[in-house]
């Protein structure tokens, strides 16, 4: 019943594989438990109030377990949800100070509310069908790109050089130049390890690593020192269990902080939220879907209306939680890396998510250089396999596809990668007298997004 339900073996995939995509998936992205608290926690609103720490780990673990069930479930689909990095540094900077948390959430589940009413009348489903193929393989090369690059800056292999050195170079190997400190080498075995296995075809590659490096990882700790391991120490805590306090849920205000900061700057402060949320997602799910080979010959991915739903539904619900924005992992790649095909992977990480809410202290005892090694080996596996797919010969379409996947690691941001590739494509086929070729879709989304990027210069930020 269950393979019949999820499609397992009609997916050509097996339980085992779901099992260890979903476990992979979770360890890809268990980071975000800790990390979501921090971007929100250390902000203020207007009233000068922080939200509570351990609400906000409460919060992250419940949305994001329930999104990714609900994902599984509904959209049978191997992409795990959870609280959006980005959109939560929005909400923290640029929302709640100028209003108070509640008000800044419920703009949040404002955002959801206007994706599934996009969703419901069919326009968001097709936007994503309007999106060229070449195009489509040049976001799913951009997220690769994209998450090698995270990979990278999370385990501490390359680092950002800070703006006292007075150089025009962003990144740096290691934290100095070099390659030095035992995490490093935990990341670059760790590396090895899963390209090898990845290589001989071993099942459970990425699993297999990161298993390895947490407790080759856990030894280091132990009986070496070590400078930093940067957000999360692989040690046993002393108490592996924590009570989750669920005093955020249902704390929002939907109309609050239009009284605030006026009509106007409300609508725009709501049109930043989904704009990074729509096309964040849009660009994740397109990703994953086509590495699962989920998708059909034209690239377009048979139900993916319940998917996009759940999606929009999953803004509202992190904004209804208080953990911000919930959106679709990119990091779901590692599962699929892994074998995972269906939604039966979404229901071990989405566990996983909800056992975290009383076993936090052990979930967030991975390391990101034991978990990252998994997205470097994807991140080139999305690569290899989608970009003799672009027709470079059609400048029109080798550019903006170009511009695409550049565009996603460099702004780190997978929404910036989209919008100057659709802006780059609509006006270079203008240029060549091929606009009719242009979807009316595609031109109201690049439309959209120049006005994005006018905002500041027309005073509307």
């Amino acid at each position: 019943m269950v393979d019949r339900y999820f499609k397992i073996s009609e997916r050509g995939s097996t339980l085992p594989r779901e099992i260890r995509g979903g476990f992979a998936t979770f360890f890809a992205m268990a980071y975000i438990i800790v990390l979501n608290p921090i971007i929100l926690g250390s902000a203020k609103d207007m009233y000068g109030h922080q939200l509570d720490n351990g609400q906000l780990v409460t919060a992250t673990c419940v949305t994001a377990a329930f999104t990714t069930l609900l994902m599984g479930v509904i959209g049978n689909v191997p992409i795990a949800l959870a609280a959006g990095l980005g959109v939560n540094s929005v909400v923290a900077l640029q929302l709640a100070p100028r209003m108070s948390w509640p008000d800044a959430m419920g703009m949040v589940v404002l955002a959801g509310f206007i994706v599934m009413l996009l969703v419901a009348t069919g326009l968001r489903e097709r936007v994503m069908n309007a999106v060229p193929y070449g195009l489509r393989k040049a976001i799913s090369i951009g997220i690769g790109l994209f998450i090698m690059l995270i990979g990278l800056v999370d385990s501490g292999f390359v680092s950002r050089i800070p703006d006292a050195a007075h150089t025009t170079v962003p990144l740096q190997l290691g934290s100095d130049g070099h390659l030095n400190g035992w995490p490093v080498l935990v990341f670059i075995l760790g590396s090895l390890l899963t390209l090898a296995l990845i290589v001989r075809k071993v099942p459970g590659a990425i699993l297999i690593s990161i298993v390895a490096m947490t407790v080759l990882a856990l030894i280091i700790n132990a009986v070496a020192t070590v400078p930093s391991w940067g957000l999360t120490v692989p040690e046993w805590p002393g108490n592996p269990v924590a009570t989750p306090d669920f005093g955020l849920i249902g704390e929002f205000s939907l109309l609050g902080g239009f009284h605030k900061v006026g009509v106007l700057t409300g609508i725009l402060f709501v049109f930043t939220v989904l704009l990074s949320c729509f096309f964040d997602a849009m660009g994740t799910i397109m990703g994953v879907s086509d590495e699962a080979k989920l998708t059909d010959a034209q690239g377009q991915m048979p139900g993916i209306g319940k998917v996009l739903f759940v999606d929009g539904f999953a803004v509202a619900a992190g904004g209804a939680s208080s953990s911000s924005a919930t959106t679709a992992f990119v990091e779901s790649t590692a599962g699929v890396g892994e074998g995972a095909r269906t939604g039966f992977a979404n229901l071990v990480t989405g566990g996983l998510f909800a056992v975290s809410l009383f076993l936090t202290p052990v979930a967030t005892m991975v390391p990101s250089q034991a978990a990252t090694p998994a997205l470097l080996a994807v991140g080139f596996l999305i690569l290899a396999g989608s970009v003799k797919d672009i027709d470079w010969a059609d400048y029109t379409i080798a550019v903006p596809a170009f511009i695409t996947m550049v565009m996603m690691p460099f702004t780190y941001s997978i929404t910036n990668g989209i919008g100057m590739g659709f802006i780059t494509f609509a006006l270079l086929r203008l240029a060549a007298g091929r606009g009719r070729e242009v979807p009316v879709p595609m031109y109201v989304v690049s439309a959209v997004f120049a006005f994005y990027y006018l905002m500041p210069a027309l005073g509307l930020t």
